[in-house]
């Protein structure tokens, strides 16, 4: 890899890695509701990005279902979460995303896994596990059961968007946008109160905040990310993704005082393992339909 694109992959992962910092931050000091924030950050994704909305790619109800997953289902339950969980355990957590895109591949796509992959996926979930339970009461972090299901949503998205052909980068986005910023604001409308008001007393930060994860995290970082994809493999391109969590980690430590102990250390150390395997692995030809 270039010299160049490699610092541009960097620049990508901490993006989005101080992306759990800024979104921890805009909920619990500037006290945002979690899906009034996430709409209007889809919301400025789509409004940037409606240049390039149409055509409808096809097939429509695919993309629709795709931008819901990957925009509403992954960052919006990720905010909730973020509301009780740190931006570390997060950040290990939504790295699950990758064992069960590969589970989901095998049943959706008929793609197979060999025991380097099973190793790998047995791995990352025994080291999420660990990472998720609080050892003062054995119990699940309620937070991190969101950062779940968000990793769950992505990789739903993610499968369905290998069925999609010809949907460029920023169509993409204008898709994410508008299939997410609708129903995230009705929840809003329904389960929420006090959103103008937290919008109004958070003022320029609340401005700031916004912009940052819309324009920052999403448009920019997700664009030099599909620009490098195209350019090299996807095994080397996800592998260095690798970086992003491990960014997260010493930014929650620094920035917001995570906690960092022995079971988070092993915990992360055996979900990257566990995902490297999964990363690196050769990928078995789709079985053919019989």
């Amino acid at each position: 890899m270039l010299a160049r694109d490699f610092a541009i992959l960097v620049f990508v992962c901490f993006v989005w890695a101080t992306n759990f910092v800024a979104t921890k931050l805009a909920l619990t000091v500037l006290h945002l509701p979690p899906l009034f924030f996430s709409a209007l950050r889809f919301a400025v994704v789509f409004l940037f990005a409606l240049p390039w909305l149409l055509p409808w790619p096809r097939p429509r109800l695919r993309i629709v279902m795709v931008g819901l997953c990957m925009g509403a289902g992954g960052f919006g339950l990720v905010s909730i979460g973020l509301m009780s969980a740190t931006p570390a355990s997060a950040a290990v957590v939504t790295q699950l995303g990758v064992p069960i895109t590969a589970l989901l591949s095998v049943f959706m796509l008929g793609e197979r896994i060999d025991w380097r992959r099973g190793v790998g996926i047995a791995l990352a979930f025994l080291g999420a596990v660990t990472v998720m339970y609080d050892p003062r009461g054995f119990t699940l972090s309620f937070g991190l059961i969101f950062v779940l299901a968000s990793a769950m949503t992505s990789a739903l998205g993610m499968v369905l968007m290998k069925k999609m052909e010809n949907v460029q980068p920023m169509q993409f986005q204008a898709w994410v946008g508008l299939s997410s910023s609708v129903p995230l604001a009705f929840g809003s409308l329904v389960l929420e109160t006090g959103q103008v008001e937290a919008a109004l007393a958070g003022g320029w930060l609340f401005v700031g905040a916004l912009a940052y994860v819309a324009l920052a995290v999403s448009l920019l970082g997700h664009s030099l990310f599909y620009t490098l994809v195209r350019k090299y493999e996807a095994n080397l391109i996800s592998t260095l993704t690798l970086m992003c969590p491990l960014m997260a980690i010493g930014l929650g430590v620094i920035v917001t005082g995570d906690r960092f102990d022995l079971r988070m250390v092993l915990g992360t150390a055996v979900v990257l393992t566990g995902v490297a395997l999964i990363l690196l692995a050769p990928r078995k030809a789709a079985a053919r339909p019989r």
